[in-house]
């Protein structure tokens, strides 16, 4: 009998909120390595994790020592992966059981999927050759093996016809792979004719790609100046050198016509990673990553955790979108992370955009970053004049919100045939629901947050938890019936409004909760492109990517929105925005127009604006950075309690403030109800750690929570570099 001490032990981490390491004997006759995919006992339950730590001391008697059950018929996860999610749980300041879920996210890819059964024609033909018979052999010719539905369908027969020529042994069975092919693209297709500036921006970012060497480049260009097709050189590059590539874009459902420009370049469609898949094409997605046979994946920020067996080039395009950071789950910036897997990896990374975050810019700047700059517009087109349309002077009206001076520009674009844009960034009807009797106004009975009229659903409905609703017909406060007013103006409202204005114009109206899937922003391009919309009506899903050569003015119904509020990026966020929007006026040979309507002209936002200046208003918001010492210049971290007890979370809080430490380069704040106190039924406060760059912000955070007990209906969410102070 082998002697227990000289057996090989192994720690294997699980995919679970509470996974930990977990050490098991190996059995003698199984090979096992880093990285595999095993089952294994824990307690009366079976589960599957990844062995993450060879030959170990185990920290528990060798004769309590449960075995590895099996191996699972997967590739191992690669060691690049095994780091990066060591490394994000440390950054995180979450159990690294919680980040390998992510990367585990299909359980049913850990197992192939069973063959096809298909046929195939053997030479022999049949005792009496029919006219159905025929049409199967015709469609079999050539030793070509299909599946009975797909012979039946392209023959016009039925399946009793290939039994009966399978009984002749005319057909003989064979096992077909259980997935098509996946096509892989063609570094050498067809490229675009790049401009000069473009072939310059293109080398130098090709240069580490085919170095195989880590860096990270921004890609800082003009809307309209050809990012995109700068960055497939890089793709190119790294596909000749025989390695996959990952694309993170922020609206990864709604992006056509970016698939379709690299269907242009490379011939045929990438691998996609998003929401929007069925499991089925996620399961195959995700085994032909970790097989290498996904060679370009193009994917939302949850494509980042792919076990790629042999990344080479990650391009993260409208780094600036705060949709790349998740604040639910694991909260992590997939921009700062992909930088960080190209560090792991040894590979390079791109950023791109047209409105570079702040902290992107400092490190560019700094040469921390190369910074590669595409200055005009490609093909000769020229930026939009952008014009402020002061409110204070231009009263739209009671119940109107379309000024006399968008209303003619529109009329004019109108008699020119060509398009329009009317930007509002905000979704349904109307923001809020009162009773002009007596004010009170329709909260969602979930969350902290005014309920928002959808006309055309017939529903009041929170943007928070999705509670909806119908309007009542009395006031639950005064009992007047009938006394429910619409204030202020969604998208819904100023398509009415629109309508109104102008009669004969062919208008849509565009939001998330109307492009609900790839297939519909297809459609939506489709008839953008052809002319059927004469003028578009969107929020901030339009805004990103989209060319539209005759589209030429874009009217910004309310450019104060989101200057409000204390958030520390309110002003970086609507300059972008506001600047993306304008971007997409003018993209081809007619000149574009931008009009900003707002009452607070006099705004360093709307005047940079304005001025088209992005320079001297970044630099403007760098020093108000430094000198508040807030991100990049310091660091922050949120720590979020939450419970549907008010009394128990607020005890949880005093309780963890006794303990809070102290010192003289970090302080904490709080704690506070968050400004959105309750979210789903549940109640919130809030701690902020304010830090100096150097300062381990983790270890802080660490030593903070050690040995603090958190109530069993108490959640505690730790959230480094927040972006969302809601």
């Amino acid at each position: 009998m082998t002697d227990l001490l000289d057996e090989r032990c192994v720690q294997v981490l699980l995919p679970m909120s509470a996974g930990a390491l977990y050490d098991y004997r190996v059995p003698p006759e199984m090979d096992l390595h880093l990285g595999q995919f095993v089952e294994v006992p824990l307690g009366p339950r079976q589960v599957v994790g990844v062995v993450w730590k060879e030959n170990v001391t185990p920290s528990v008697a060798q004769d309590r020592l449960k075995s590895v059950l099996n191996i699972l018929p997967c590739p191992a996860l690669p060691s690049a992966s095994l780091r990066f999610v060591d490394w994000v749980a440390n950054y995180t300041v979450q159990r690294p059981g919680r980040v390998l879920r992510m990367c585990m996210s299909i359980p049913d890819a850990l197992y192939p999927k069973a063959p096809k059964k298909g046929f195939r024609h053997t030479g022999k033909m049949p005792e009496k050759l029919t006219a159905a018979r025929s049409r199967v052999l015709a469609v079999l010719e050539g030793g070509v093996a299909r599946t009975a539905a797909e012979i039946s369908e392209l023959a016009g027969t039925s399946s009793s016809v290939l039994k009966g020529l399978e009984s002749q042994q005319v057909l003989e069975s064979v096992a077909l792979p259980a997935d098509a092919p996946i096509p892989e693209p063609d570094p050498n297709a067809g490229g675009f004719d790049l401009s000069e500036l473009q072939q310059e921006a293109a080398v130098t970012l090709c240069a580490p790609v085919s170095q195989q060497i880590f860096s990270v480049s921004l890609l800082d260009g003009v809307t309209g100046s050809g990012k995109t097709e700068v960055y497939f050189e890089a793709i190119a590059e790294c596909l000749s050198q025989g390695r996959q590539a990952l694309v993170l874009l922020p609206e990864i459902a709604l992006s056509s016509q970016w698939l379709s420009r690299f269907e242009q370049r490379f011939g045929v469609k990438p691998v996609e990673w998003h929401s929007d898949l069925g499991q089925g094409t996620r399961r195959k997605n995700w085994r032909a990553v970790i097989e290498g046979k996904a060679k370009v994946v193009v994917g939302a920020r949850s494509a980042l955790f792919l076990p790629f067996k042999n990344l080479g080039l990650v391009v993260v395009d409208e780094e600036h979108e705060a949709s790349f950071k998740q604040d639910e789950g694991v909260p992590y910036n997939a921009r700062d992370m992909a930088v960080v897997r190209g560090s792991l990896g040894k590979f390079p990374v791109i950023l791109a955009s047209a409105t570079p975050s702040l902290e992107t810019l400092v490190n560019a700047h700094s040469g921390k970053y190369t910074h590669v700059k595409l200055p005009s517009r490609f093909g000769g087109a020229v930026l939009p004049d952008v014009e402020i349309v002061d409110l204070k002077l231009h009263r739209p009206g009671s119940q109107r919100w379309i000024s006399e001076p968008l209303q003619k520009a529109v009329d004019d674009v109108l008699v020119k045939k060509q398009q329009a844009m009317l930007f509002l960034n905000r979704r349904g009807y109307a923001p809020l629901t009162l009773c002009d009797a007596c004010g009170h106004r329709l909260q969602c009975p979930h969350c902290s947050a005014w309920l928002v009229e959808h006309r055309l659903l017939r529903k009041l409905q929170c943007h928070h938890c999705g509670f909806s609703t119908g309007t009542p017909k009395a006031c639950p406060d005064c009992e007047e019936t009938g006394s429910f007013k619409a204030c202020g103006p969604g998208i819904e409202r100023l398509t009415e409004e629109a309508g109104l204005l102008f009669p004969d114009a062919k208008i849509a109206m565009i939001a998330s909760d109307t492009l609900t899937s790839p297939s519909a922003a297809a459609e939506f391009v489709r008839a953008m492109t052809s002319g059927e919309i004469d003028i578009l009506i969107g929020t901030q899903i339009v805004a990103k990517g989209y060319h539209f050569p005759n589209l030429t003015l874009v009217g910004v119904v309310d450019a104060d929105l989101g200057l409000a509020g204390g958030d520390l990026r309110a002003s970086e966020r609507t300059f972008q925005l506001l600047s993306q929007v304008a971007g997409r006026a003018g993209r081809a040979e007619q000149r574009g127009k931008v009009l900003l309507q707002s009452h607070m002209p006099e705004h360093p936002v709307i005047e940079a604006l304005a001025k088209q200046d992005t320079a001297a208003f970044m630099e403007s918001e760098r020093l108000a950075r430094e000198e508040a010492l807030m991100p990049p210049y310091g660091r922050l971290a949120s720590l979020i309690l939450s419970s549907t007890d008010a009394e128990s979370v607020l005890s949880c809080c005093k309780e963890l403030s006794r303990g809070a430490p102290y010192g003289d380069n970090f302080m904490i704040m709080g704690p506070a109800p968050a400004p959105l106190s309750m979210i789903r039924g549940r109640h919130r406060y809030r701690f902020l750690l304010k830090t100096a760059k150097d300062v381990n912000l983790q270890s802080v955070i660490r030593a903070w929570l050690k040995g603090k007990k958190i109530p069993s209906n108490t959640r505690l969410q730790v959230d480094v570099d927040p972006y969302n102070f809601l």
